[in-house]
């Protein structure tokens, strides 16, 4: 079996979205004066689709969502040359040739993911080309189903971010994840803010019910250290990226602080950087995005050494790239959840253009045995609200 062809489309969004709000969720260019609402950068509309052929008429999907325009670019003249004509089986191998000729260069970032994107279809390859779902490549079924938590908590009314969780409280969820929609720059009003939205929630769900808090790198070191013992007294299940992801000095900081525990990694990129963030004991979560990090093959070692120092990794996003890293080890006890939903961020667009992602029962999902590769087609139904750019 040899790779036949590489074809890389980014298909952007066209359709219905959700106008931004204010406040919608803290982020790293709160700090920076704009005119623009801040959440703008992080918005992602467009998706790249791989579909790697191989000479025996079996294709492999995988995806990436950071700078869809970049990374298709990357794929096509740096890493398609890479891997033509190879043997998809020897994965290891392509992913080193991937990893080291783009190193001068990329390493972490849209690279990385353009990377992801290739190794995510090789798996899907492999996993078709046996007939077997690619967690059972991975060591198999460690959970009878995966329990995830409700993910779509942004800041919005009061109000409605409560009727939202007892929504899906009287699902079955039993873990809850919420944005903070301030930061330093609201000064002691944020503060208050932040303080009245963590208690709102905690009014519906309790206190027999998990309660994630999200900075997304909204908030810095001196805030950061202001805001940790009030929040306290709420029993977070864990803090996530309160500073920017370069800030490792600051992680570790906050980590050794107070008895919540700091989460991140979202934006980490590679084997080496979780190594530095777990020498460092800077975070008590792991959160990696198997789109980002550099496929299944990069994931499957984090999640060993993760393992090593008896960190849970907890992947970003959902997606059944994450799933089926999460369903075969130990490491992994749970992952997030995002129902699908009106464009708003971005991550809903994964479940406008793929089929095959799980629905949620009673706070859990499920993989099925005899599903082959990663689980995923194309969806044909919302094909005329993209512009797809070959």
């Amino acid at each position: 079996m040899k790779i036949k062809s590489v074809r890389a489309r980014v298909f952007e969004w066209k359709g219905k979205t959700v106008p931004p709000q204010g406040n919608f969720c803290s982020n790293a260019m709160d700090l920076v004066y704009s005119n623009t609402e801040s959440m703008s950068t992080f918005r992602f509309h467009s998706w790249t689709v791989v579909e790697i052929e191989t000479d025996d008429g079996i294709i492999g999907l995988g995806n990436v969502a950071l700078a869809p325009a970049i990374a298709k670019a990357i794929i096509d003249q740096y890493l398609t040359p890479l891997v033509l004509g190879q043997d998809p089986w020897d994965y290891e191998y392509l992913w080193q040739r991937m990893y080291r000729a783009t190193h001068a260069w990329g390493r972490k970032g849209v690279t990385m993911a353009a990377i992801s994107a290739i190794d995510l279809a090789i798996w899907d390859i492999l996993g078709k080309s046996v007939g077997k779902p690619v967690f059972k490549l991975l060591g198999g079924r460690t959970k009878e189903k995966i329990p995830v938590y409700y993910s779509k908590l942004y800041r919005t009314n009061l109000d409605e971010m409560q009727a939202e969780a007892q929504k899906y409280k009287d699902e079955g969820f039993t873990a809850f994840k919420m944005r903070f929609g301030y930061g330093p720059a609201h000064l002691q009003k944020g503060v208050a803010e932040n303080l009245k939205s963590v208690e709102a929630i905690r009014e519906v769900i309790g206190y027999d019910n998990d309660l994630m808090l999200e900075c997304y790198m909204g908030w810095n070191l001196e805030y950061a250290r202001r805001m940790l013992p009030k929040l306290e007294k709420f029993e977070p299940r864990w803090l996530e990226e309160p500073v920017i992801a370069d800030d490792i000095d600051g992680y570790a900081e906050l980590n050794q602080l107070s008895s919540i525990p700091i989460s991140g990694g979202e934006h980490e990129f590679s084997l080496y950087g979780f190594k530095q963030l777990l020498d460092k004991k800077a975070v008590s979560v792991v959160q990696y995005d198997t789109n980002r990090v550099g496929g299944i093959t990069a994931a499957h070692k984090i999640n060993a050494l993760c393992e090593a120092y008896s960190v849970p990794v907890i992947p970003h996003a959902g997606q059944m790239h994450n799933y089926h890293l999460t369903m075969s080890t130990l490491a992994s006890p749970m992952s997030e959840y995002f129902p699908m939903f009106d464009v708003e961020v971005g991550n809903e667009l994964f479940y406008y253009i793929f089929d095959g992602e799980p629905v949620a029962e009673n706070g859990f999902v499920q993989l099925d045995d005899d599903k082959p590769g990663l689980g995923l087609t194309m969806k044909t139904e919302f094909l005329d609200q993209f512009n797809i750019i070959e």
